[in-house]
This record gives structure tokens, C-alpha cells and sequence, in this order.
């Protein structure tokens, strides 16, 4: 195995390999150096071997330095939620970071003494923030029309999505964990409900609020508290939840009062009857009345819409994704490049729409294989060398700012609060599934210099890996 200094020089490097070239900070041939003794000591501790590691560090200005370590990068690896980065990255690029998602609501029908005859029609064009408030305020702004009963039905259009079937519990048999929950073209609080646990040592029981309210959905008030002096401990198990059944939420355990307030996300197990009885039970808390039902539907040709809600803009909805890793958004964004281009979102557009761009953009670098954007894919595939580029071309880019903004910050905030690598010195997005664990984003040095930092991890037991990560970002951040 041959060793480079770092301190070497690009024109020394040529010489010394002959087989490296750098282009835009890339790098266009396997290059071998040995890795910092602190990896490979982590390495050896998670039992890992060292092929199990793609790893490229290089100066995030690009130009033709050579890359301050590189070791299996040119290798295509599962990255996760890594993954999140080329989506993000090309909704900031393509969309711009001030694009909104318009919701447009049509009355089709006659308002008088505070009755519409008629129907209600709310259009879905893939809004991936249209969570409780926002519908409560959309609703608001109906009543604002004058209605307060609807003679007729609200009809929801969610045609602006052709995407299949969805079986939440696919992926890994968790269908009630949100991070598997479908896009929708009319997504409403990213498909799930999240119950507020709050505890009255006085009366022996925890009072549970649901949002958003669900019409149809039988709710249990209240859960008795555990013995006095219980440990909170794993609350959401002692609680001994019954929520598969569509109809009914129930508990049949206890929950301890020293856990506190809590809030419990799960998303809703009848996915497609989700947004029609969350909009109905919405618009009866608010004291609306429905002679009809809520149900799916088309918007009539040549009706114009009586007010549009607006999302917020996509800098603050990649924030959303990257630091807290958001699945359904991060797809509804990806789904979203098809619907500018094609009209219609299909998963085949809008892997259509990021080629395209990455080709425009990154020329021949390699493409990722992005299966549906997320990262919650084990087929999703991209190498450390094409993401590196991505990163630099990044950096380099206008909308730099936001990207950036919206990483996790090492041992801060988000998905990377508890890492126990230099606080502060990096902002980084992260990724696991089983057999992965990654990063990948900006390291601020010692030296002043930014480096992008790209690191995956695919193996049975990746979910050792932490330390190995930490390691690599402490040793990027000690550059003198």
C-alpha cells in the first residue's frame, strides 16, 4: 500500500501515482492511502473490516488539489438518508429556495345564509407541509367565505400524484412508524396522528389529545398512571398500545408519571382514508357542519378557486427534511421535479427529471440510483466520489446558504445532537438503515479550509459504526 503526505503537492502526487487525476475536486481513479490509525482503531473495535468503508475527504473549493483521504470511493454504496442530499440539493437548484406548494380550494356551488349548496373541492399539488395548523387555517379561511354547512361533500383531488399502492409495512414490517408513510398529493400531517401524553398525579391518570382530530376514529380519553415511583423507561411498551385498528385507539397499560408530557407520532394504519377524516373531523371541531361526506374526487373544468393556501417556501421545508430526516417529505419533493416537468408526479419522472439535472449539472459523473429520493431504499445507490462532486458543486452554488442551513450540526441539533465528534465543526447529513450507517456534508478545520466529508458504511453490522463516523469527522476537523 502506498502512502501520500498530505502536505504533497498536486504536481508530486501525478508523479508519485501516475494514475491520479483530479477534476472539480473529484477523483477520476482509485487512489489507496492508508486510513488515519484512529479509523482503523474504531474499525477494529465496531469489528468491521475496512472494505466495509467508502470514504473521500477533499477541499469543498474543488480545483485540481488531491483528496486529503480517499479509500474505496469510486465504489456505489447504499447511503440511506444520505441519499436526501441529491434531493434536496436538486429541489434548491431546479425550484429555487422561495418556491411554495399552492393548495387551491373551490366552492362549486350557491353560499347563502351561511349554507353552501354545493360541494367543497380541495386541490393537492404535493404541499409536503400541509400539517394540523395549516389545515385548521385552511379550513378557517373557508368559513371566511361565509360557509359554516355544507350542503353537499368536500371532495379532495389528489390526481396530481400517479404514484402505486403503498404497503407501509414493506420495508421492514413497522407500518406504523411514520418514516414509512406514503406521499400523497394531499399529504396532511405526513399521514399521522401524534397523541400528547399528559399526566395528573391527582386524579391517577394521563389525559391524550390526538392531532389532528380524526372523524369516524373512536379515541380512549385517558390511561391510568403507573405505580408512584415508576421509571419512565420505555413509556410507549408500558402503555401496551392497540393502534392497527382504523376505528378504534386503545391502551390497555399504564403510563408512568414521571415521564412527563410526551408526544407519541404513529402514523394512521388506512392511509388512503387519512386526509378525508382528518379534513372532516377538522372542519366539525370548528363547529362546521357536512350533510355529506369527504371523499375523493376531480375539480370540475373552468372552476376557479375561491382562495389558494400557500406552503412555506422550500428553503424551510429542506430544513425540515435534512436535520430531522424526513421521509414523506423528502418523496414529496423528489415527486415534485415530475409534477414542474410533466404535470403528473410518477416515482419514473421524477427519477427522469434528477438525471436529467445531475447530467446538466455534474456532466459525467456518475449518477445515483435514488429509487424514491429518501434514502429508505435497499436499492439506492451512490459512491462517495459522485457525491463529493455534488457537495463541491454545491458549495459553489447560489443556494450554498441553504443547503448548509439545513444539515444537522455535529453534537447540536437535529439527527446529529448526540454525536460525539467535535461540536460545532460540522454540518453533516446522516444516514441508517440496517447494514448502512453514513454522512456526508461540510467539516470546518482547524486550518480554517472546508472540506467535504462523504463516508458509508454498508455492512451487517454498520450499526457499530457510529464511532467509526465520529472518528472521521474528528480527524478531518484537526487539519492544521
Amino acid at each position: 500500500m502506498m502512502f501520500v503526505p498530505v502536505g504533497c503537492r498536486a504536481a508530486v502526487v501525478r508523479w508519485c501515482f501516475g494514475c491520479l487525476l483530479i477534476v472539480g475536486g473529484a477523483v477520476q481513479a482509485q487512489v489507496l492511502v492508508p486510513l488515519p490509525p484512529e479509523v482503523e482503531a474504531a474499525l477494529a473495535r465496531a469489528r468491521l473490516p475496512r472494505d466495509a468503508l467508502s470514504v473521500l475527504v477533499v477541499d469543498a473549493q474543488g480545483g485540481r488539489q488531491a483528496p486529503r483521504l480517499a479509500h474505496r470511493a469510486q465504489v456505489a454504496m447504499n447511503p440511506a438518508s444520505v441519499m436526501k442530499l441529491v434531493t434536496t440539493y436538486a429541489a434548491l437548484d431546479l425550484l429555487g429556495p422561495a418556491h411554495t406548494w399552492s393548495t387551491p380550494v373551490y366552492v362549486d356551488g350557491v353560499v347563502q345564509g351561511g349554507s353552501l349548496k354545493g360541494n367543497v373541492h380541495i386541490q393537492g399539488q404535493g404541499d409536503p407541509k400541509l400539517v394540523m395548523e395549516r389545515l385548521w387555517l385552511l379550513l378557517r379561511r373557508l368559513q371566511g367565505q361565509g360557509i359554516q354547512v355544507i350542503v353537499g361533500d368536500i371532495v379532495l383531488d389528489r390526481t396530481a400524484f400517479d404514484v402505486p399502492e403503498h404497503d407501509a409495512a414493506r420495508f421492514d414490517g413497522e407500518p406504523l412508524r411514520p418514516y414509512n408513510a406514503a406521499p400523497d398529493a394531499l399529504l396532511m400531517n405526513y399521514n399521522a396522528v401524534a397523541m400528547t401524553l399528559v399526566p395528573d398525579a391527582a386524579a391517577g391518570l394521563a389525559r391524550i389529545q390526538y392531532d389532528p382530530p380524526l372523524a369516524g376514529v373512536q379515541r380512549q380519553a385517558t390511561v391510568p398512571l403507573a405505580t408512584p415511583g415508576t421509571a419512565c423507561g420505555d413509556w410507549r411498551a408500558a402503555l401496551r398500545a392497540e393502534l392497527s385498528d382504523p376505528a378504534r385507539v386503545a391502551f390497555q397499560g399504564v403510563y408512568p408519571a414521571s415521564c412527563g408530557e410526551r408526544v407519541w407520532a404513529a402514523a394512521y394504519p388506512d392511509a388512503k382514508s387519512f386526509a378525508a377524516r382528518a379534513v372532516e373531523g377538522m372542519w366539525r371541531e370548528l363547529g362546521g357542519k357536512l350533510t355529506g361526506s369527504v371523499r375523493d374526487g376531480k375539480v370540475p373544468a373552468g372552476l376557479k378557486p375561491v382562495f389558494v393556501a400557500t406552503s412555506p417556501a422550500l428553503a424551510e421545508v429542506v430544513r425540515d427534511v435534512n436535520k430531522y430526516s424526513n421521509n414523506v417529505m423528502a418523496q414529496q419533493l423528489f415527486l415534485t421535479l415530475a409534477l414542474r416537468q410533466n404535470g403528473v408526479a410518477t416515482f419514473d419522472g421524477a427519477r427522469a427529471a434528477l438525471r436529467q439535472w445531475w447530467q446538466a449539472r455534474l456532466g459525467d459523473a456518475e449518477p445515483p440510483a435514488p429509487e424514491n429520493g429518501a434514502g429508505l431504499s435497499r436499492d439506492a445507490r451512490i459512491s462517495a466520489q459522485a457525491l463529493a462532486r455534488m457537495l463541491q458543486l454545491a458549495w459553489q452554488s447560489p443556494v450554498m446558504p441553504e443547503l448548509v442551513s439545513s444539515l444537522p450540526i455535529a453534537g447540536v441539533d437535529g439527527t446529529l445532537r448526540r454525536s460525539q465528534s467535535r461540536a460545532g465543526t460540522a454540518h453533516l447529513k446522516t444516514g441508517s438503515l440496517r447494514d448502512v450507517m453514513a454522512v456526508a456534508g461540510y467539516v470546518h478545520a482547524a486550518s480554517g479550509r472546508r472540506y467535504v466529508l462523504v463516508a458509508i458504511v454498508n455492512h451487517p453490522q454498520a450499526g457499530g459504526a457510529r464511532p467509526v463516523l465520529d472518528a472521521l469527522v474528528d480527524w478531518t476537523a484537526r487539519d492544521q
